[in-house]
């Protein structure tokens, strides 16, 4: 397969927020928000900084091992397991929710951008080891964020009564036959059975969804060493018992976070999360509910779990497992147990990383460097060629169908469909006719200014008419347009928040994640299109 790619900016794409174009052009009103710049010298001042925290890594190593005693297991994975035990190693994080089967594309391109900057930075900082590290966000309980995936323009959903925090819930039968419809498509393809014989493989029934992506995952990337975490896990868990029960009796991150969250709004962003009063969910069995403080008891939302206090700071120190953070605690939680300098997101994820600093601050843990992650847009041969044919170049395909359309028509047509020359020629007459009105009476001004303006809209009305019926002519193109925003743009978004990997794997081969991670980028912090023969 070859494969050749072409950068372009993140704002030439015209489809990220402000608040992530602004923090990759280092826009000074978001100075406040963030402790290390997105750069080698901000990379060697995170490690300064993470260098004055007491990690424990011990307790990590034993866990990870643990971990990694059900699965098959690389060379390569085994020595950073045990390279977390230097001083002189450390993390680069990503982290996501387990989608089925890996859900949207950009599950896989976090996770590449976490292994191609680890590799980079060995090369720029040789004193130093850097390890990828995948944070299964398996607490989250948004099932119908989750249970989906789109396989070449198919929506499959995973249908299940279960509840509760995902990554708990079990492979039942009704994900089973998800797999079996999933073969029905993509074993005509090359590839087609050795992806499906893959997921198969690692998604057996009755097994955790937790357990199965962290077995799929290992599956798919144990050959560049990345390390994958399960959160949640009582050892790990015991290590914020402190901030866990500083949040149940003093609700120190709402305020913190809250007068941040107003900060960042009066510099004129949108901020993506909301603390609460009490920011922890509280998890057991198919279970996970906010909990809330109401007079002298805790409660659990949605149920009729009281607490006292007393009862419920014993709960936390004897089964601290049974506590989840949410978004805004789960930074602290990710940075206390790994020894973490760089962490990689989306859009979204940097928006509520940068509401956490002064958080950070409070409870005296290091912040990590926040990288945007890297963005793809793979193009098969058969879509580059109709974009060629087309005439348009590869900045133009991010634009709506109908901006596409216009250019494409006023481009190529033989007729003359724009009236700048009329409309010039409409106000020198008006100005030729308010010249002669105002010299008899100075009252007619107005009124010949309102017919100017009435005859000037209805000009544009015509030039508007005379495309729409010029487009008509340009039907087949019309189709091609439709056709290629489809594909590369479904549901006029990102290709990358809708398709899943397996499409492409059963086409290519792990050569297509081979390929990927050649075109990954580092600390360039630009937007990827990949173009696949």
């Amino acid at each position: 397969m070859d494969c050749t790619s072409t950068r372009l900016s993140y704002a030439q794409t015209g489809v990220f927020s402000k608040i992530a174009t602004d923090y990759i052009a280092q826009e000074p009103a978001l100075a406040p928000f963030f402790e290390h710049a997105p750069t080698l010298d901000g990379i060697k001042q995170a490690i300064i900084a993470r260098q004055q925290f007491p990690t424990n890594r011990r307790l990590l190593v034993d866990e990870l091992e643990k971990q990694y005693a059900t699965v098959t297991r690389s060379k390569q994975v085994l020595d950073n397991i045990q390279a977390l035990l230097s001083p002189d190693t450390f993390t680069i994080t990503t982290a996501h929710q387990n989608n089925i089967f890996t859900g949207p594309l950009y599950f896989i391109y976090k996770i590449l951008h976490a292994i191609r900057l680890s590799a980079d930075l060995k090369k720029e900082l040789p004193q130093y080891n850097f390890v990828p590290v995948y944070y299964i966000g398996s607490e989250d309980a948004d099932l119908a964020e989750l249970n989906h995936l789109h396989v070449d323009g198919v929506k499959l959903v995973w249908d299940t009564p279960q509840k509760g925090a995902v990554g708990r819930m079990k492979i039942d039968t009704a994900l089973l036959k998800l797999i079996d419809r999933m073969e029905g498509q993509l074993s005509v393809e090359t590839y087609g059975k050795e992806i499906i014989q893959l997921i198969r493989q690692h998604y057996r029934s009755g097994d955790t969804i937790q357990h199965a992506t962290f077995s799929f995952v290992n599956a798919l990337f144990a050959e560049y060493g990345l390390i994958v975490l399960l959160p949640d896990n009582t050892a790990l868990k015991k290590q914020l018992i402190p901030v866990f029960e500083d949040d149940l009796l003093h609700q120190t991150a709402s305020g913190i976070v809250g007068k941040t969250a107003e900060a960042i709004q009066a510099a004129g962003y949108k901020t993506q999360a909301h603390p609460r009063e009490i920011n922890l969910f509280y998890l057991k069995d198919d279970l996970r509910e906010r909990i809330e403080f109401h007079g002298k008891a805790y409660t659990v939302l949605n149920t009729t779990m009281e607490f006292p206090q007393e009862q419920m700071l014993a709960e936390l120190q004897w089964h601290a497992d049974r506590f989840s953070p949410n978004v805004i605690l789960r930074g602290i939680y990710q940075e206390t147990i790994l020894p973490d300098i760089a962490f990689i997101g989306g859009g979204g994820e940097l928006a509520y990383w940068l509401e956490l600093k002064e958080l950070f601050v409070h409870y005296k843990v290091p912040f990590p460097a926040l990288i945007l992650r890297n963005s793809f847009l793979v193009i098969e041969k058969k879509w580059q060629d109709k974009i060629n044919k087309l005439g348009f170049s590869i900045e133009e395909t991010f634009s709506k169908e109908e901006v596409l359309m216009n250019k494409l028509v006023k481009r190529d047509t033989v007729n003359q469909l724009q009236l700048e020359e009329t409309f010039a020629q409409t106000n020198a007459l008006y100005d030729s006719i308010l010249q002669q009105a105002a010299a008899i009476d100075g009252t007619l001004e107005k009124h010949v200014q309102a017919l100017r303006q009435k005859a000037m809209q209805k000009l544009k009305t015509l030039e508007k008419k005379m495309l729409r019926a010029e487009k008509r002519k340009f039907s087949d193109q019309k189709g091609q347009i439709q056709a290629i925003r489809k594909t590369l743009f479904p549901g006029d978004g990102l290709q990358e928040r809708i398709d899943n990997v397996s499409y492409f794997y059963a086409k290519f081969g792990k050569t297509f994640i081979h390929k990927l991670y050649e075109h990954s980028l580092g600390l360039e912090q630009e937007f990827v299109v990949v173009n696949l023969s």
